[in-house]
């Protein structure tokens, strides 16, 4: 990658010696005249990521970014161009055949000792970043109930209890006029059944239900089968029981089972951890060109670290690793775990057919006006969230874990969704990197936010956790803000909050239902 310290005069990225294309990195981007220090002269205006050509390009010829074929150019482009999306042919998606097969194990590295952080430990081995409890829903039609009942739990009963950090009551648009015997239909009950048990929920199980829904309480959790915490079943108030009079009963019930629950939690300590027990979730949302420049390699570089200390990393959105897939099957632990990540694109490639569109449906105008032409270009960014260690499983949408190391969560790449299947899948720490910018976050579990730029940091400065845009600019390397995001992690692990919990943001669970609506 070539950079340059100064943001004084004109900039460009290229990211391999093969690339015959590089990105803008001035902020605000540079005027057609604008001259490089290799020679290069801008033949127009160009916005700041947006591609550039270093050389001519003829009709039809490969453009290369990240050594990688991106498109075919669509008329013949002279040097200095902007390569705006107009004039880039997106490349068919590979085959899912003759792909290599576990060819690049990583090399064994020494194990990364002695990091810790103070984690709430769960009776399952599980280990907590924050002490919530959390009330289930079975059904939409309890949401109101439930979102009024939480405000009178922290107004009245929470400042008892310190130890607890939040309550949150985990709503959704399941339960009911959906065909529940779909075989897809498993994905959102496991999903539901998964986030319920999230390792900072301290193994508390307390569930809301009409008592009417296709999703029953004894659906959603098979008796015997949940490992709650106190050895036994959840604890269900049901709405529609002979019990409840009115709207305040109802508020009362939830009431007096929460405070139960509160006390149990309340009990809990935090501990000296080590930080193999850190479960974290990259995630990238309104991506950008710089996305693959600066924040993901970093939060790659963090990954990296987290797997020598024997943490668990999962990395996910199926349409933005599919044109990678080859990169990452070489890079699967055995033959095996490479067969199931082609099976998780196979079954995703059928379900975009389903819906009458293909992967290039991913990408957003922001994406776009960002300097990102399609997925192709999109997916190469994305996929160095996983850093370069050998990927040793793979969960199909909602799925929980049941090992460590480098984890495919296979999962859509909606922001949303994507962070709702990682939740049910374990995780205790949120990474999430943009480019244009998002106030995302989740209520269940700290959310750090990285941003790829040093304009977007600046502007959102009370949003943004770390600033990753130092790379491009030549103030920090990949390897200093992967090491500052390490050790940010384990603080927040450790309690310190993040900008989104600071304020307090959050977004609501959604969850991937594939099967049909009644």
């Amino acid at each position: 990658m070539k950079t340059a310290s100064t943001a004084n005069l004109p900039l460009f990225i290229r990211m391999h010696d093969n690339d015959n294309v590089a990105i803008v990195v001035n902020d605000g981007g540079l005027p057609a005249g604008a001259t490089f220090s290799c020679g290069l002269v801008l033949r127009e205006a160009v916005p700041q990521g947006h591609k550039i050509a270093l050389r001519a390009l003829a009709e039809g010829e490969q453009i290369l970014r990240y050594n990688v074929t991106i498109g075919y150019a669509v008329r013949d482009i002279a040097e200095g161009s902007w390569i705006e999306e107009s004039l880039v042919r997106m490349p068919p998606a590979r085959e899912l055949i003759n792909l290599p097969i576990a060819t690049r194990i990583a090399p064994k590295t020494d194990p990364l000792e002695g990091y810790t952080f103070q984690g709430f430990r769960n009776a399952d081995g599980s280990v907590g970043t924050r002490n919530i409890l959390a009330i289930t829903t079975t059904v939409q039609c309890v949401a109101g109930v439930v979102e009024h009942a939480v405000k009178r739990i922290k107004e009245e009963l929470l400042p008892n209890y310190p130890n607890v950090d939040d309550v949150i009551g985990l709503e959704h648009s399941y339960g009911c006029g959906v065909a529940i015997d779909a075989p897809n239909a498993m994905i959102p009950i496991r999903t539901v059944r998964n986030i319920s048990l999230n390792p900072n929920f301290g193994g508390q199980a307390m569930v809301v239900s009409l008592g009417c829904e296709k999703l029953q309480p004894t659906r959603l959790f098979p008796k015997g089968s949940i490992p709650i915490q106190n050895g036994g079943d959840p604890v269900v108030v049901c709405l529609q029981d002979q019990q409840h009079v009115g709207f305040e009963s109802m508020i009362t019930s939830i009431m007096q089972t929460a405070k139960q629950q509160l006390a149990t939690l309340n009990r809990r300590q935090r501990e000296t951890c080590p930080a193999s027990e850190l479960v974290v979730g990259v995630q990238c949302g309104g991506s950008d060109a710089f996305s693959g420049v600066t924040a993901n390699p970093a939060v790659g570089f963090a990954t990296d670290l987290l797997v020598r200390a024997g943490a668990t990393v999962m990395f996910s959105e199926v349409t933005e690793v599919r044109d990678g897939i080859d990169q990452l099957t070489s890079r699967a632990a055995n033959a095996d775990v490479a067969e199931a990540m082609i099976r998780e694109m196979e079954w995703y490639d059928n379900y975009l057919k389903r819906g009458g569109v293909d992967r290039s449906a991913n990408t957003t105008p922001g994406n776009k006006k960002g300097g990102l032409s399609n997925i192709v270009e999109k997916a190469m960014g994305s996929i160095v969230k996983s850093g370069s260690s050998t990927i040793t499983g793979v969960l199909a949408p909602g799925e929980k874990l049941t090992q460590k190391g480098l984890i495919y969560a296979a999962t859509p790449a909606s922001d949303f969704i994507c962070g709702t299947l990682q939740l049910a899948a374990g995780m205790n720490m949120h990474v999430f990197t943009t480019g244009r910018g998002t106030p995302y976050g989740l209520a269940a579990v700290p959310v750090v936010k990285v941003a790829t730029r040093n304009e977007l940091a600046r502007r959102w400065h009370d949003l943004m956790d770390v600033n990753a845009g130092r790379i491009a600019s030549g103030e920090a390397s990949i390897e200093d803000i992967g090491w500052e995001l390490f050790h940010l992690m384990l603080a927040v692990a450790s309690g310190k909050k993040t900008w989104a919990e600071h304020w307090k943001l959050h977004n609501a669970l959604v969850l991937f239902n594939p099967a049909p609506i009644t």
